[in-house]
């Protein structure tokens, strides 16, 4: 297992999978070894009443209208959810078996979810510049519940805990830790957890398969519009001139960071070692000035600021850089949630390790 200070992990091109041994099998996850709090929950439970036509009062929880309210707000798939799906064999309904990656990466978006929700930022202190992005401390500016089981874990994690870097907490959700006494902190599950979400959603549905010698639970796709509309977001981003997001019901119009957020997404399915499943139907040609291109994504959104395109109206996606500056330039208080953004992907980097 590695180290935390680096995680010695390398992607290949090849469309990837399930990683043995990152504990994603083992039982349910080990409790935090942070103390609990009275009020695990970050929110009141307290039941409410409103009247009803026939003088009857009803009873509800405020956390719902809550967490309605959110989801009304944000796309329809969270980034681990549309990573998760375009590495998905769409018949079989699991991964391949070969990807140390992916692992890794889900848990880098739940971090890069999470920032881009406001839920954490980077901590406050003109000193932290003094260290590398993804050395920087995070903290938890926003303790409201997403209604996003695995999001919500880790929010209450990084509530009850210390204060860590962007880097520690991946490396801790992924196991990726010698440290006994942090081993709790680790994830579990969570590719699984994440495809049952997706059934939850209509999009996955969940059949048996035999494996010779065991069955195991297997989520084909169901509803092959969101896989579609991924793909289509993919091949827009890494091979159009001029880069052009329609609103869909799984992306629409009014949501925050369209454009940023679709480049963290097709950074993190590279990182996993899933984005060729999107760019299968272009020639060789295409497909290697398409990795080209999201390798130089990489390298420009890993920094922050982000670094400035230098390309020239001929380049592919030659307006990204004004549309996503537009973006930042839109949400000045937002700055240090998108510096959480950019430390993530400057982790996957890590990752970046081509044959």
């Amino acid at each position: 297992m590695a180290t935390a200070s680096g995680s010695g992990l390398t992607r290949r091109r090849g469309a990837g999978g399930a990683a043995s041994g990152d504990g994603e099998n083992d039982g349910s996850r080990v409790s935090s070894p942070a103390p609990a709090k009275k009020n695990d929950d970050l929110r009141s439970p307290d039941t409410q009443y409103e009247s009803g036509e026939n003088g009857h009062k009803i009873a509800f929880d405020p956390r719902d209208i809550s967490e309605s309210e959110e989801r009304s707000k944000q796309p329809k798939l969270t980034l681990m959810e549309e990573v998760l799906l375009m590495g998905l064999k769409d018949k079989q309904g699991y991964l391949s078996f070969w990807n140390d990656n992916i692992s890794y990466a889900l848990r880098g978006c739940i971090v890069i979810e999470l920032a881009f929700r406001g839920r954490i930022s980077m901590q406050k202190d003109s000193a932290r510049r003094r260290f590398p992005l993804a050395d920087r401390v995070i903290e938890v500016v926003d303790e409201t519940l997403t209604g996003e089981v695995l999001l919500d874990e880790a929010l209450k994690m990084m509530k009850s805990s210390e204060k860590m870097s962007v880097s520690a907490w991946i490396d801790l959700m992924s196991g990726e830790t010698w440290n006994l006494m942090k081993i709790g902190y680790q994830l579990k599950q969570v590719r699984e957890r994440l495809a049952k979400g997706l059934v939850d959603k209509g999009i996955l549905r969940t059949e048996k398969r035999n494996f010779l010698l065991f069955d195991m639970a297997t989520h084909p796709v169901a509803d092959g519009g969101a896989k579609d509309e991924i793909k289509r977001r993919v091949r827009a981003v890494l091979t159009n001139r001029t880069v052009v997001l329609p609103g869909s019901q799984f992306l629409p119009e009014g949501i925050e960071f369209r454009y940023l957020r679709t480049i963290a997404m097709l950074c993190a399915a590279y990182a996993a070692n899933v984005l060729e499943n999107a760019l299968v139907t272009l020639g060789h040609e295409a497909r290697e000035r398409a990795f080209a291109q999201v390798d130089e994504l990489l390298a420009e959104y890993s920094q922050w600021p982000f670094g400035k395109r230098a390309g020239g109206n001929a380049a592919i996606g030659a307006n990204l850089d004004q549309v996503i500056r537009d973006e930042v330039n839109n949400a000045k208080d937002k700055e240090l949630q998108l510096e959480v953004v950019a430390a993530c992907l400057s982790v996957f980097t890590r990752l970046d390790s081509l044959l």
